[in-house]
């Protein structure tokens, strides 16, 4: 048994006549205030820190599969650009070709679940929502191909057989109109501009051919699917982006990058459960440290 005692030992008469005073709310008023708190952090999370986005294509097979959700990380590039070999998610500019139907909702109850599945970051994407790998940065000359077939940025040939398993042909010729092709001219990437590739090159409509995207428009980076449970896995830069060269300056390119850390998302989420959990020990304490056991 637990009780308050005071300093001689007995039963604190005050602190009875408070717990009596201060009656505890009845279950069905509870649910509903912790249910409209936890709708809040939903979206006070999705809209600022993390969002959870649905993939309808399989422009980035087979890292990314149709259905798969992915955690994506909204403060990263508030400190920092993105990096090459990251894959991130943006706003296609009037160039980009929506690569999947968005079906209007259906009545009353369909609008009403999309919006709040829009609200907390479940919804499905928008029509002018991409995910692809970033492979050129501003400053950077992209081409295609090497005497192996290989993507080249400021000369360096990429490996990149750990994530593009399906690649474009390389004997039809380069298409600006199409992105078919393995090949395609080199291009220098625009100040404020990137140029990102789908992995899955025979179906991705992607920079080669619908142009580069202003840095701008990237909504975060996805570091994680996190469903089906089944597919949980991070979404880290390969290593052959570390044997890069920079930009030559002479073309007025970027300086190189810093290379960016492979734990994604979990340098903001760490802190997060490191905070709640210091409140929960701390909310602990103080209650113990109010009561004493009776002998």
């Amino acid at each position: 048994m637990v009780q308050a005692l005071d300093d001689s030992g007995s039963v604190d008469p005050w602190r009875r006549r408070a717990r009596r005073s201060k009656p505890q709310m009845p279950l069905w008023q509870e649910l509903p205030l912790l249910l409209v708190v936890a709708f809040c952090l939903a979206v006070l999370i999705r809209t600022f820190l993390l969002q959870a986005f649905f993939i309808p294509s399989g422009s980035m097979e087979d890292t990314l599969l149709v259905g798969d959700r992915v955690l994506v990380n909204k403060v990263v590039y508030n400190v920092r650009d993105p990096q090459r070999g990251e894959v991130v998610v943006f706003r296609g500019t009037d160039q980009w070709v929506p690569q999947v139907d968005v079906e209007p909702p259906d009545g009353f109850a369909d609008r009403f679940g999309r919006t709040v599945g829009d609200l907390v970051g479940v919804g499905r994407p928008g029509e002018k929502d991409f995910i692809k790998r970033v492979i050129g940065l501003p400053g950077d000359r992209v081409s295609c191909c090497d005497e192996q077939g290989r993507v080249l940025v400021n000369g360096t040939a990429l490996d990149e057989s750990a994530y593009v398993l399906r690649d474009s042909p390389l004997d039809l010729p380069p298409n600006p109109q199409e992105c078919r092709s393995r090949r395609f001219e080199e291009i220098v990437v625009p100040p404020g501009q990137m140029f990102v590739l789908g992995d899955h090159r025979l179906v991705s409509q992607d920079a080669r051919c619908q142009g580069t995207v202003p840095i701008d428009n990237v909504v975060g980076r996805a570091f994680a699917v996190v469903w089906p449970s089944s597919r949980w896995h991070s979404l880290p830069v390969p290593e052959t982006f570390a044997t890069v060269a920079p930009p030559s300056t002479a073309t007025g390119g970027a300086a190189p990058p810093v290379r960016p850390t492979t734990d994604g998302g979990v340098v903001l989420v760490l802190p997060i459960a490191a905070t709640l959990s210091v409140l929960a020990r701390s909310a602990r304490w103080r209650r113990s440290g109010q009561r004493r056991l009776l002998p």
